[in-house]
């Protein structure tokens, strides 16, 4: 039998994503909850079982006739909605289309399924496409209220379906709710398809729903002859008897095939053509036309570029009415069943899930959609086999009866979709598999060796969730660490399903952009596994909301803290960290007699000789530096301590890196080229109570101030050793420091002939971010005191006055401090600085040991704090690629749902369920009778009227569009409910109104300036 791409298709060299495959839509991210199914996992499962799911009407679809409602395929959850994850009051919720509410999260959840994150789409021209039939919303809205208002308005009508989603996502693209009966969403499918290959979108979302809120339908199938008396639907089947109706949602979206190759989109399978038409003057509005479909389902095999024989499966629409399946199977017949070995499978979804009118089509193509990725046609869902009156083999047709796998190459398969219409509208679409994920990566390894990583290289791993609450948060981390799990090895040292590093470059893809944040390193699944169930079992482990944008001051560590093999390790495992290094390695390579490189690498003990030390650790420090700014990170201020004010000098953009390593190689060769002598005490006092000492002794000087009880002296080591003793008489801690010289004294004046002749001219810079000086102690800025020689000599011989920058940079406004060094030296010392021990700090390196999981932490660490990272740096190429991770888990404890009252009963209170439904004119003239003068009063309480809600939670301060949500809609219920509580100040002026409507405060203060004017006219 020919490939799936024979004719127009096999002359572009075969394969989808080849010659006409640049007119191929990908689906790449699908969801859906449908009767017994509240996802697609749980939706394949019961397709692959072939259950079914009917149950009896349950009482909030109560029947509004004499007789009572049919069974049918109902959601168990349609009126749990989690509002507040989509910033949407609790009373616009109540008021809201249900159908819309299920839309948003389906939607939400496609979207991060494929590998998008909806909050970055904001303002891009994705494109909105439903499919829906129903109104019953807003019929009971507006039948069952004595005053319909702005809020019921927007809450309910088919248009707002796709608008809702369009406005709640900021989509900029196409939106329409499309309206063809029972072919809606593949209709929907279609437009979509269309705007894609022209240009008006980039990214589709396209969507079905249904609900069946009252029993209108019920009664017009049932006097047509069209119901099924138990409810089901039993497509093709031998006690065909009528349509069940059913409830459901799902959404996919869809991107060209050649975008989302580019973009490394997983794809769940290719739409290779779609048609849609109309039966025309045919026998009757409400039959079908045998005509028309075979004529759809033959334009939709062209514009795929593909044989009809070549399709090996067809989900059709499948209704269970005997007319309607004979019609059907006669059409499919004539497009199918020619010219074939074997006959072509049919089938229909709602032998499992009822007949979900709008949401019919988007339920058949998820149904494809998951046969294709998960390689195996699911089997027909019927009663009693096939129909005899329908003869299928001698159509070219059969039944598909149990599972049946798909050839490995599912890229050779094709399936077709089928959508009819009451009213005559057809829609038909080819579906193909989509190449395995895993075979691309290996094939573009293959083809660029550049992309193999080192052997000892891995990506620095950071989980990332985030969500509007604490909640939500420890929720979602739960969820991920339960689907994680399923991914782990069963046995040690079995590789996971999915590498880790895959696993999180996607979340930070998807799951970041909420206030709450929550971010994990990660070296292997089960330690995730691990860290997402720890956090999410308490509040302190899952983390709070962070604050403003955290300012960031940089330390730089001094000489003392290096060691042999210093970041030996996070070079050889981080390639972004390796880049730096090398760089500031070939600008001292110059200036040195070997290569820092080389030397850390080696692990030589010659690192401690301070010809070395100090290049080391200033070329260590600037690649720590560039690898933090590759990620996004980068200081609001900088302090260095000693040789580390050169890299923070470098980062202050005060020198070039050139230039710094030009002057620290010439200090370093001066230094080491002194004969050793003089030594250096630690001593645990403050600098007031050394002085009288210290003058007592000529060759010793203060070399450092490190804070509170943190004092260095350095000189002679015979009046050093005078010193220590008379320290240890007045019981004061006293410890000599490891080291060939007396730094930081008067000891080092020979040093400066050799090193301003070594360094030759040194520039004069000014930093253009805040330095702030341990020379000075004060800050250095643009306009401030130069870098010049003349600073760095006073820098060699000089008290390095650490405490007071510290102090003058958390002065500054600094909020958060981060260590840049071998290992942590400076937090500890700037925590004992006043205000320092409340100043949150983290350090890049521990020591030794630290690696890519170091930076890894460092990052996650930063990103929980507020910092906004580029994460992509820190993985190798292997491990950016998309990977499926769970989407999001919503609350579903709040329930919204309006029950209806019964024909010509009067509204009350008890038509509501769970919420505040849109006050009728009893409340609002208990409104009416609630005047006051006093604003303070009234504006609290008309805002937790517009929103539905108590008035104790409305806070001060609250803002009215990022707190509480609120649109033109409500600003105009605000206005008129205010002008009824404080009738003192008559009409008020929107314009004036809108400029003070910044917070509930700041409209107080407006109302209270205006009643003090009205008083006193």
């Amino acid at each position: 039998m020919p490939g799936p791409f024979a004719g127009q298709a096999a002359e572009q060299g075969g394969g989808p994503f080849a010659g006409q495959a640049a007119g191929r839509i990908a689906v790449v991210g699908l969801d859906c909850r449908f009767p017994g199914a509240p996802d697609p996992d749980a939706f394949w499962r019961m397709l692959l079982a072939g259950a079914e799911s009917v149950a009896p009407r349950p009482a909030s679809r109560g029947a509004t006739g004499e007789q009572p409602g049919a069974p049918g395929g109902f959601l168990d959850d349609a009126d749990a909605f989690d509002h507040a994850f989509f910033g949407i009051s609790r009373a616009d919720a109540t008021a809201m289309d249900p159908q819309q509410r299920l839309l948003l999260q389906t939607a939400w959840r496609a979207l991060e399924d494929a590998g998008l994150s909806p909050l970055q789409l904001a303002g891009s021209n994705t494109g909105v496409f439903v499919g829906a039939m129903s109104d019953d919303w807003a019929r009971l809205q507006l039948s069952d209220t004595a005053e319909p208002t702005p809020r019921l308005g927007i809450g309910a009508g088919r248009s707002m379906l796709a608008n809702r989603l369009s406005y709640q996502l900021d989509l900029r693209g196409p939106s329409l709710t499309v309206d063809s009966a029972c072919s809606s969403a593949l209709l929907a499918v279609h437009l979509a398809v269309n705007s894609l290959l022209a240009g008006e979108c980039d990214t589709a979302v396209v969507g079905g729903v249904n609900l069946v809120l009252t029993d209108a339908l019920d009664a017009i199938y049932r006097q047509a002859g069209l119901a099924a008396p138990d409810g089901r639907c039993k497509p093709f089947g031998a006690a065909s008897d009528g349509i069940g109706r059913a409830e459901g949602v799902g959404a996919v979206v869809l991107r060209r095939a050649a975008d989302a190759r580019r973009d490394g989109q997983p794809v769940h399978a290719l739409l290779l053509g779609s048609a849609v038409n109309q039966d025309g003057r045919s026998n009757g509005i409400m039959a079908p036309s045998r005509r028309a479909q075979r004529e759809v389902m033959l334009a939709a095999c062209r514009r795929a570029g593909v044989e009809p024989a070549e399709v090996s499966f067809v989900e059709a629409h499948g209704t269970g009415t005997p007319i309607g399946d004979l019609i059907e199977a006669r059409a499919l017949g004539d497009v199918y069943g020619p010219g074939r070995a074997e006959p072509c499978g049919i089938g229909s979804v709602k032998g499992n899930i009822g007949h979900a009118e709008g949401a019919a089509g988007i339920a058949g193509l998820i149904k494809a959609t998951l046969a294709l990725r998960n390689g195996v046609i699911p089997p027909l869902a019927t009663v009693g086999g096939e129909h005899p009156s329908l003869a299928l083999r001698d159509h070219g047709l059969r039944l598909v009866e149990r599972p049946e796998p798909l050839p490995a190459d599912v890229t050779r398969v094709l399936i077709g979709v089928s959508s009819f219409g009451m009213g005559g509208s057809n829609a038909h679409v080819i579906l193909a598999g989509a190449p395995r994920e895993a075979d691309a990566p290996q094939a573009a390894l293959a083809a660029d060796p550049a992309l193999a990583p080192d052997s000892e290289e891995v990506s620095a791993a950071v989980f990332t969730l985030t969500a509007p609450s604490g909640e939500g948060l420890r929720r979602n981390a739960a969820a991920q660490a339960a689907a994680l799990a399923r991914l782990t090895p069963d046995w040690a040292g079995e590789p996971a399903a999915v590498p880790v590093g895959r696993v999180c470059w996607t979340s930070n893809r998807v799951r970041t952009g909420q206030a709450y944040r929550l971010a994990l390193p990660a070296a292997d699944l089960p330690g995730l596994v691990e860290a997402l169930r720890d956090a999410a079992s308490g509040e302190e482990r899952c983390g709070n909301a962070p604050g403003e944008t955290p300012v960031l001051g940089f330390l730089y560590t001094g000489q003392g803290a290096q060691y042999p093999g210093m970041t030996a390790r996070l070079y050889r495992e981080s390639a972004l960290y390796r880049h730096h290094l090398d760089r500031a390695s070939r600008a001292l390579d110059p200036h040195l007699p070997g290569s820092v490189v080389e030397l850390l690498l080696s692990g030589d003990e010659a690192v401690h000789r301070t010809d070395w030390t100090q290049p080391c650790v200033f070329a260590v420090e600037y690649a720590l530096a560039a690898t933090l700014a590759e990620l996004g990170v980068r200081p609001d201020g900088v302090v260095g301590h000693s040789i580390g004010e050169f890299a923070a000098a470098v980062a202050a953009e005060a020198l070039t890196l050139e230039e710094a390593a030009a002057v620290v190689a010439a200090r370093a060769t001066a230094m080491g080229a002194l004969p050793e002598g003089g030594g250096m005490l630690a001593v645990r006092a403050d600098v007031d109570a050394l002085a009288e000492l210290v003058e007592a002794e000529p060759l010793v000087s203060l070399a450092a101030v490190n804070g509170t009880g943190a004092t260095v002296l350095a000189g002679d080591l015979g009046a050093l050793a005078r010193l220590r003793e008379r320290f240890a008489e007045q019981g004061t801690g006293a410890t000599a420091l490891k080291v060939s010289h007396a730094f930081h004294s008067t000891l080092m004046e020979p040093v400066l002939p050799e090193f301003l002749r070594r360094a030759g001219r040194i520039p004069t810079g000014r930093p253009r971010l805040p330095m702030f000086s341990t020379v000075t102690g004060g800050v250095l800025d643009a306009v401030g005191d130069a870098l010049d020689a003349d600073y760095w000599c006073r820098h060699i011989t000089g008290t390095v006055r650490f405490a007071d920058a510290a102090q003058t940079m958390l002065r500054a406004g600094i909020t958060h401090l981060v260590e840049l060094g071998p290992k942590p030296v400076l937090l500890t010392l700037a925590r004992r600085v006043p205000g320092g021990a409340r100043v949150p700090g983290l350090s890049v390196l521990s020591g030794p040991q630290s690696g890519a999981q170091a930076l890894a932490a460092a990052a996650a660490e930063l990103y929980r704090q507020g910092a906004e990272l580029d994460f992509d740096p820190l993985y190798t190429p292997a491990d950016r690629r998309l990977t499926r991770l769970l989407p999001q888990v919503f609350d579903d404890s709040v329930r919204l749902w309006r029950r209806p009252s019964a024909p010509g009963a009067k509204p009350s209170a008890a038509s509501t369920a769970s919420s505040v439904a849109p006050r009728d004119h009893a409340e609002r003239a208990g409104e009416r009778a609630a005047r006051t003068e006093n604003p303070a009063e009234a504006v609290p309480a008309s805002v937790a009227a517009v929103l539905g809600v108590d008035a104790a939670e409305v806070g001060r301060y609250d803002r009215f569009y990022d707190d509480l949500g609120f649109d033109s809609v409500m600003l105009m219920e605000l206005k008129t409910l205010l002008e009824e509580r404080l009738p003192a100040l008559g009409e008020l002026s929107l314009p004036e109104m809108m400029a003070a409507l910044v917070s509930v405060d700041s409209l107080v203060s407006h109302l209270d300036e205006q009643l003090a004017v009205s008083r006193a006219a």
